[in-house]
């Protein structure tokens, strides 16, 4: 059984999620969320389901092994969930090709430094696309821009919001994010 950690830096909605699913498989499990957000609602939710959370500072992520240490120790895949930080190039070579992240747009569009939430559901909306969706990728040194490993589409309709869109890109990630890792694990499984 392959180990996952979770980095996540807000409400852990998409945490939760996976842990819930790789809860009910045997081909991995979280085994650690980290949180570089301390009043993030994630805290709650891997309490609720009984995964340890740990905070991290800055510091921590990019100055020292800690955070690798722990991974090397925790990990064989890393899954960001709304993670916003950029992940240092020591963890990236650690963990070549075992790094996953999801983007709420269809990434090469709006994607990047920034391009996060709902400042991506809003340019999608100013900018008048007529679909958005979700894309899972690699993590590689540049924000979004590793290899596709999956998209999903959905319709922008003249009368969607922001906040609609968000709704919709909500659906897609608890539909696939996880699907999509374990399918990641077992096609790669050595």
């Amino acid at each position: 059984m392959k180990r996952i950690v979770i980095f996540a830096s807000g409400s852990g909605t998409n945490a939760a999620n996976i842990i819930k699913f790789f809860n009910q498989t045997k081909t991995a499990k979280v085994t650690k969320v980290l949180c570089n957000n301390e009043h993030a609602k994630v805290f709650d939710r891997c309490k609720a389901l009984n995964v340890s959370c740990l905070h991290f500072t800055k510091a921590d992520f990019l100055a020292s092994e800690n955070i690798l240490n722990i991974l090397k120790e925790a990990a064989d895949y890393v899954i960001l969930a709304g993670f916003l930080w950029r992940i240092p190039p020591q963890i990236i070579a650690a963990f070549p090709n075992k790094i996953l992240n999801i983007h709420p747009a269809l990434l090469p569009k709006y994607g990047g430094k920034g391009m996060y939430g709902m400042h991506v559901h809003k340019a999608v909306k100013e900018n008048k696309e007529t679909e958005t969706g979700i894309t899972i990728h690699y993590v590689n040194e540049h924000y979004d821009e590793g290899a596709i490993i999956f998209q999903s589409k959905t319709p922008v309709l003249m009368s969607d919001t922001a906040n609609t869109i968000a709704e919709k890109i909500h659906v897609l990630e608890q539909r696939y994010f996880p699907r999509v890792i374990e399918d990641v694990i077992l096609n790669i499984n050595e």
